[in-house]
């Protein structure tokens, strides 16, 4: 894979330290030939993530971690948006349970809290979003923007050891099974990440 200019894209800066994450973009992106460097191995903290929007976020974290290490950075910012609650746990899934209440970031806890808020609704569909932003370089005037949704249902209880984050809650009613029920395969392929991801591969192609 190749940047405008035929500079190869082949070690890319990961601007998230989500275990997770790292392991899902590292199984969609080495088929393409990019080896994904997470942000943490080179010394890389934490961007601030201040902003109202998916998409800001993630052009502030990739120019943060691009900025440091002087190589093309990925990031993404995805979360959790569920109709009954306008939009919640949205930008804020990652520390849903935290702003609420305070204590610790933690999975178990914004599920308990998201499963809490959800208590006598019928209303339960919800769908998973990610932003992915790329950028060649910290000052990239035109960074590579993609996105991509993930539809299904909030369930009572959780279902399936697999996954991250808000996966056991989530019901994707096509597969009749919980995101964290899904081989990492299937996963992969459907995804919120890998919808952007594949736009964001085609973007990339289209400009080799």
């Amino acid at each position: 894979m190749r940047e405008p200019g035929g500079t190869a894209l082949s070690r890319v800066v990961l601007a998230s330290n989500n275990a997770g994450k790292l392991r899902e973009f590292d199984a969609m992106l080495g088929a393409a030939g990019i080896a994904l460097v997470p942000q943490g191995e080179l010394g890389v903290p934490e961007a601030e993530e201040p902003h109202a929007t998916f998409v800001e976020n993630a052009l502030a974290k990739a120019r943060h971690a691009a900025r440091l290490t002087s190589l093309p950075a990925l990031a993404d910012d995805s979360g959790l948006c569920v109709r009954a609650l306008g939009g919640e746990p949205g930008v804020y899934s990652a520390r849903y349970a935290q702003r609420a209440v305070g204590g610790e970031k933690s999975d178990a806890a914004n599920n308990a809290h998201l499963i809490e808020r959800l208590s006598g609704q019928a209303d339960r569909r919800g769908y998973y979003f990610c932003v992915l932003v790329l950028v060649r370089h910290a000052d990239d005037p035109e960074p590579l923007i993609a996105e991509g949704r993930w539809h299904g249902e909030i369930l009572e209880a959780p279902r399936g050891g697999n996954g991250f984050g808000y996966d056991p809650y989530f019901f994707v009613p096509e597969l009749q099974a919980s995101a964290a029920e899904l081989d990492p395969e299937v996963k992969n392929a459907r995804s919120h990440r890998a919808i952007a991801l594949a736009a964001l591969l085609n973007r990339l192609r289209e400009e080799r």
